[in-house]
């Protein structure tokens, strides 16, 4: 039977302390990437991929990222009035984007918590999460892929990327085993950050994932202070006798809002 059509959750409630002090009074997630903030290109990529009902998980302070994409009548007037199509049409396209809602994570208590804020909105839909920090390259059809491949298997799908061995201790690692696509495997595992001896392989987690609904009831049951913990992790130790996990490789060189420490 045809599952409902996916939801997008963007958490975006992180204090950004690594960009300090640029993120003072601005959130990171609006902080410009050539001519728009980089939380414009995360949105756009879900709507290129088909979604149009996305959800973005904010924190105080954070009421920009909600003010980009609403609509501002005095500008739109201003421009309108002098002729200016071009910067009209900008600030208007933002706004008619995608059909967009807001919802407040009280305070940064990880990944896992601000996923499982979204509960009420995605409701019984399978949904995909985007984490600002990563942004991917429009030519790489990644999250497209990873739509597709839950299609197939109705089961978790995870963004992968290939790092330096030497790196993989930044990251958390898959253990994988191949199938027949050469950009898709099959995830068995995952370590949180390893040394590189200890790192099943060198198949970096990257902030891309699609889940199934099944994921909230597990989140609820987690214990506090694992807030952090992956939620594609806990899915899958939670959800018996469904699929196992599918991991999609990236391969167009993507951005990083982030400091790899």
């Amino acid at each position: 039977m045809p599952h409902k059509p996916f939801k997008a959750v963007i958490p975006a409630a992180g204090l950004g302390t690594r960009f300090l002090p640029a993120t003072k009074a601005m959130p990171k997630e609006m902080l410009p990437v050539v001519d728009k903030p980089a939380i414009q290109y995360v949105v756009e990529e879900a709507v290129n991929s088909g979604i149009q009902d996305v959800l973005i998980i904010i924190g105080r302070n954070k009421n920009n990222i909600a003010n980009h994409f609403d609509s501002v009548p005095e500008l739109e007037s201003t421009l309108e009035r002098k002729g200016d199509v071009d910067r009209l049409a900008q600030v208007q396209y933002s706004s008619d984007l995608a059909d967009i809602h807001m919802v407040r994570q009280g305070e940064p208590r990880g990944l896992g918590h601000a996923v499982w804020r979204a509960k009420a909105h995605v409701g019984d839909h399978p949904f995909a999460v985007l984490l600002g920090d990563d942004l991917i390259d429009e030519r790489d059809p990644l999250l497209p892929k990873m739509l597709g491949e839950y299609d197939k298997h109705n089961a978790t799908v995870i963004a992968l990327m290939e790092v330096d061995p030497a790196q993989i201790h930044l990251y958390g690692a898959a253990a994988v085993e191949p199938t027949d696509d050469p950009d898709v495997v099959r995830v068995t595992g995952l370590v949180e950050k390893p040394t590189a001896e200890e790192a099943p392989s060198n198949l970096a987690v990257i902030g891309r994932y699609v889940l199934p609904p099944e994921v909230f009831e597990i989140l609820e049951r987690t214990q506090a202070g694992q807030g952090r913990r992956d939620p594609a992790d806990r899915c899958s130790a939670g959800a018996r006798g469904r699929p196992g996990r599918r991991g999609v490789r990236r391969r167009v060189p993507r951005a990083a809002l982030r400091h790899r420490r």
